[in-house]
């Protein structure tokens, strides 16, 4: 993995599925220093989403690859789908991937030709609550302490090499809502960080 400067910063795809909060937080984070990363490329694997507009507001170039559903096999579907996102990838010369908010699960074969340079924020402290409900998971289990981990992404979910977490109280009147936006707030300072640090060689 390449040590960024800033007279060459990394190079990042920023992979999203909706509203793309994370992604505009990094970008302000970007646009507020010199910085060691910059987004590149954002890609989307559905189509008019927001995330895709604040994107191209910042003047950040982007990629709209679904799935083909006229592919009946589902593992040629998913071969196709990633193999037309390498190319995206390839042609922008990215050199890292931050997910945020990215709601496919990527194959083994993408995740081993990205490994190292693959990241993920994920809205518990990891181990606890992997998946798709960690909020949910918090407030059914009782615990009244969650927060925010960025680790790397490996082949299983939400099992890679856990980089930073930070934490946050649970409040007697936490809702999946009101949990999500606290974290969520959590999250748009944390990641920005680590990708400083991951950018830098330091982790």
């Amino acid at each position: 993995m390449r040590v960024a400067t800033i007279e060459a910063p990394l190079r990042l795809a920023v992979f999203i599925s909706g509203s793309g909060s994370g992604m505009q937080a990094l970008l302000h984070h970007q646009g507020s220093k010199s910085c060691l990363h910059e987004t590149t490329l954002v890609v989307s694997n559905i189509a008019g989403v927001a995330g895709l507009d604040k994107a191209e507001a910042h003047n950040v170039n982007t990629a709209t690859i679904e799935l083909d559903r006229s592919i009946s096999d589902s593992i040629e579907r998913r071969e196709a789908h990633e193999r037309e996102i390498m190319t995206v990838m390839d042609e922008h010369e990215i050199e890292a991937i931050i997910l945020s908010g990215y709601m496919r699960i990527l194959s083994p074969l993408f995740v081993r030709a990205w490994e190292g340079r693959l990241l993920n924020i994920h809205p518990s402290l990891l181990p606890k609550y992997p998946g798709a409900h960690a909020h949910r998971d918090a407030l059914a289990d009782g615990s009244t302490v969650t927060g925010c981990t960025v680790h790397l992404v490996d082949e299983g979910v939400d099992s890679g090499s856990i980089l930073a977490q930070r934490k946050i109280e649970i409040l007697p009147d936490d809702d999946e809502d009101s949990l999500s936006e606290r974290v969520k707030a959590l999250e748009h300072k944390l990641y920005p960080e680590v990708i400083d640090a991951f950018s830098a060689g330091l982790l």
